[in-house]
């Protein structure tokens, strides 16, 4: 995972309409414990995710991605000016810093962290945290350039051949400013909704948790009342399955290939 810059995921949330429910399935599921003074999940007492109450029964049970900022407002401004939009407003959140949420283009929404306090996540990479993230849309064109235009976001087209895919296959991989856009600098991609998705589908951000087995996994969500999105299925890069949890919030699991210990 790249070190935090501007526009690298720093933190996620979840918005649950029954959070006790919620801390009991990613209880399980990660091994999560939960200081109940930040509405924090911690693994092994690091800071890894965010389960707070849903307020608004409108809006979609969701994870929503943050991403890195100095500073807030100029970075609306700037979300502005790219064709993207802001959902809502940069916005103090006490000891956490300031918050805001943005869509990209092709509508996937996602926030804004200025840091407070502390940076967002103390563990990542490893089973029970964030791992990687990705940004479905169908408007891949005018999403490369809105990412690139506003956070500077180095991007590679990944090899349909290297990937295990046909020909024509469209991925994006991104890496921050300032570094080498290769697999140790990489933290997310862009990902096309093609014709296999519901038509209905619109653009999101999908976010990736480490762990140690996929296949359990996915038996742990479906015992917990979750289901399975996309059964797990092999790539290069590990294995992974898209879920969805006790409450409908869809997330991605993703297990590493390589034995613990190794490069």
């Amino acid at each position: 995972m790249a070190a935090r810059t501007e526009g690298t995921p720093c933190w996620v949330e979840a918005q649950l309409p029954d959070l006790e429910a919620g801390k009991r399935f990613y209880g399980e599921l990660f091994g999560w414990t939960f200081d109940p003074d930040r509405d924090e999940a911690l693994l092994d007492g690091r800071r890894v995710a965010g389960l707070v109450p849903k307020r608004d029964g409108r809006m979609p049970t969701t994870w929503t991605l943050y991403l890195a900022t100095d500073d807030a407002g100029a970075l609306a401004a700037r979300i502005g000016a790219a064709g993207g939009q802001m959902v809502m407003d940069p916005y103090p959140v006490g000891p956490f810093g300031v918050y805001a949420l943005a869509a990209d283009p092709g509508g996937a929404v996602f926030g804004l962290r200025q840091e407070g306090d502390d940076n967002g996540f103390a563990a990542t990479n490893e089973p029970g945290a964030f791992c990687w993230m990705e940004v479905y849309t169908r408007r891949p064109d005018a999403v490369d350039t809105f990412y690139a235009t506003v956070f500077g976001y180095l991007g590679r087209q990944a090899d349909p051949a290297e990937e295990g895919m046909e020909p024509g296959f469209d991925y994006r991989i991104w890496s921050p400013p300032g570094s080498r856009p290769d697999d140790d600098s990489s933290f997310g991609g862009r990902a096309v909704i093609t014709d296999d998705f519901p038509a209905e589908m619109p653009g999101h951000v999908l976010v990736y948790f480490a762990v140690a087995d996929c296949d359990e996994a996915c038996e742990t969500t479906v015992r917990l009342g979750g289901r399975i999105a996309t059964p797990a299925f092999d790539t290069p890069h590990g294995r992974i399955a898209v879920l969805h949890d006790n409450q409908g919030a869809r997330f991605a699991v993703l297990a590493d290939p390589k034995p613990a210990g190794t490069d």
